[in-house]
């Protein structure tokens, strides 16, 4: 437990660069892109060694059933991205804010669909009831560090989207298919993690 805990500690003090869906995909990159900040939380549960993701419900218009991190824009009431990450967790799958000890940011993802996302890496300190919204979240899952921090464990692949081929990271765990920005930053975490 103390072990994941310095380590992701030590991880927030290497630098390896920015992080976007253009890494992969540099020719298509926007010249002067307009985003919305958005929040989104890693959370860590120390006490199972696991990395909590959301499988989005199917009936959203963006990005339905994708593997997603919990959080979303920041609205007016957000302080920043930290608070709207810790909000959003809340209403999404039931993690309340007291039980998250906010460690610190990984580098900023752009996203292609228009989002400057910014993963804040949080720590649970203690159980809680996961409790999906419906209306955003069909399941709430866990994944062991131990297999999305392994660089080995990551692939690249691609598809045609808006009459181009994209490519991008995967990490597929059993049944979920963890690809696109969720895939990036954890493949930018487990870079930061490796000797």
């Amino acid at each position: 437990m103390d072990d994941w805990r310095a380590r992701l500690t030590a991880a927030l003090a290497r630098d390896t660069g920015p992080s976007s869906d253009y890494d992969l995909n540099p020719a298509t990159a926007p010249r002067d892109p307009r985003l919305r900040g958005a929040g989104v939380l890693v959370p860590v549960c120390l006490e199972t060694s696991a990395l909590i993701l959301t499988k989005r419900a199917s009936h959203l218009s963006q990005h339905p059933g994708q593997i997603a991190f919990p959080g979303g824009k920041i609205d007016d009431t957000d302080v920043d991205a930290t608070d709207a990450a810790l909000r959003e967790a809340e209403e999404e799958i039931g993690l309340p804010r007291d039980a998250v000890e906010v460690v610190g940011t990984l580098p900023e993802h752009q996203t292609v669909t228009g989002y400057a996302m910014t993963p804040i890496l949080g720590l649970v300190t203690r159980r809680f009831e996961e409790v999906p919204e419906p209306g955003e979240v069909a399941e709430v899952f866990r994944v062991p560090l131990d297999f999305v921090t392994d660089p080995a464990r990551f692939a690249i692949e691609s598809r045609d989207w808006r009459k181009q081929t994209r490519y991008y990271f995967t990490v597929p765990y059993g049944p979920y298919y963890i690809w696109g920005a969720t895939a990036r930053i954890l493949r930018g975490l487990a870079g930061r993690l490796a000797p």
